[in-house]
């Protein structure tokens, strides 16, 4: 029977990488364990950096990219592209697990020991609270990523991801249930909102959870989950904090920059430089576009020869994991499944005025106004393809949604993600199942 030894173990070697070897759970000769803020705050930095970058391996599951195959990393990520998650080339990179345990064993030295040893105070409560609220984070991307999209008349019974809340060598990792794993995500993340102090955080680490940032969060997962009054209400809390927008037709900086007034929280490394080198835009996504009238067409691309690179991603400038058009947008689809189709309208063309050009915004605001109710959800959709383009929302919105039918061509082969696939959902890695035989 096999442990979550090799998870911890992992986690634990790890901590050297970026400076905190010092502090380990079990304190061996010539450790330190950590006891105050200081160092708990370094720990909770080390969970920060770890945090996975699947975000960008799942757009190439998307109708978002196609792969150049004249590129020297094409062999690692090709099986990607290809929906081939079984008996893969081992060459291929796989999506992450044992990171996001290690996060996790990171969080969780963080809420079982520091608050016990952290003296009371401010930073005790933040750090405490950050500590909760990627957790739940952390659970959240795993469930989304390794079980099948929420759905409330079988969330119980489909299968979800293992939950580990201790620092325990000996706990055998079962997988939970998807309800079961959105039940601790809402658990962690009212803890972290009976503690937070910082209603925002600063450019520069606001890679770090805050009240707004919470609530962002919990916007998106009631959004998952369908639960359209609670996204309404979520998405109202942030705007009324956190509701500027950034004008497309005045600024070139892409909303999804860390820096841009739209930024809630920008810890995901959405698109990151191997992926952009070795993709460029899918004719799919390039022919969403109004070219003449959309400002994002020239932040978001750029021409090479006959194929557009995506230029929103690829360094850590464009890290984002919440920011404001987001929450315009499950608020106007919060709208429109509580039949206020009025005020969804409303709601999507602020957005609107910011993206397009003064004709660009008249014919769209024209066409949204004499739209029905599924004709306005459709179009709102082609926006959302269209805004968060390469941010790492495509896949996700997809499961969510109407798992369509996508076609890759790779070496001169096509390959077929069928509507409704099972592959919607990705297998757990072949390194987790090999090492536990519950998987």
């Amino acid at each position: 029977m096999r442990k979550i030894t090799t998870f911890i173990a992992v986690a634990a070697l790890s901590f050297s990488s970026i400076g905190c070897d010092r502090f380990l759970d079990i304190q061996p000769e010539g450790k330190i364990i950590p006891m105050d803020v200081e160092d708990y705050r370094k720990v909770l930095t080390s969970a920060y950096a770890k945090y996975p970058i699947h975000r960008s391996l799942v757009a190439l599951r998307t109708d978002e990219l196609n792969v150049d195959e004249n590129t020297s990393d094409f062999i690692a990520y090709r099986e990607i592209a290809m929906w081939k998650d079984t008996n893969n080339d081992q060459s291929t990179i796989e999506f992450p697990w044992v990171s996001f345990y290690s996060v996790v064993f990171y969080l969780n030295q963080i809420i079982n020991e520091g608050s016990k040893t952290m003296a009371e105070s401010p930073e005790k409560q933040q750090i405490l609270a950050e500590a909760y609220a990627l957790r739940a984070y952390v659970y959240f991307d795993m469930v989304n990523l390794y079980g099948k999209p929420y759905n409330a008349a079988t969330a119980s019974q489909d299968r979800g991801v293992p939950i580990n809340l201790e620092i325990d060598l000996e706990q055998v990792l079962k997988p939970s249930s998807v309800q079961e794993v959105y039940n601790q995500v809402h658990a962690d993340t009212k803890k972290a909102d009976e503690l937070m102090v910082e209603q925002k955080q600063v450019s520069g680490i606001n890679y770090r959870f805050s009240k707004v940032a919470l609530l962002a969060f919990e916007a998106r997962t009631a959004l998952y989950e369908g639960d359209w009054n609670k996204a309404l209400g979520y998405a109202d809390q942030v705007l009324a904090i956190k509701g500027e927008l950034s004008n497309l037709n005045t600024s070139n900086t892409a909303p999804n920059h860390y820096a841009s007034v739209e930024s809630i929280m920008a810890l995901d490394n959405a698109f990151n430089s191997a992926v952009q080198n070795l993709s460029y835009a899918s004719s799919d996504l390039i022919s969403k576009y109004n070219t003449a009238t959309d400002k994002r067409f020239a932040i978001y691309f750029e021409k090479n020869n006959n194929k557009y690179k995506v230029i929103k991603g690829g360094s850590s400038d464009f890290r984002v994991s919440f920011r404001t058009a987001e929450l315009y947008f499950i608020k106007s689809e919060a709208l429109v499944k509580l039949n206020r189709l009025d005020e969804a309208k409303e709601t999507l063309l602020k957005v609107e005025k910011n993206r397009y050009n003064a004709a660009g915004y008249a014919s769209v605001q024209n066409d949204i106004n004499a739209m029905s109710s599924t004709e306005f959800m459709n179009f709102m959709m082609d926006e959302r393809f269209r805004e968060f383009a390469l941010e790492g929302q495509r896949w996700f919105d997809l499961r969510r949604l109407n798992q369509k039918k996508i076609t890759h061509t790779i070496n001169g082969q096509e390959y077929t993600l069928l509507q409704n696939d099972v592959r919607y959902t990705i297998e757990f890695p072949k390194s987790a199942k090999k090492n536990n035989p519950f998987l």
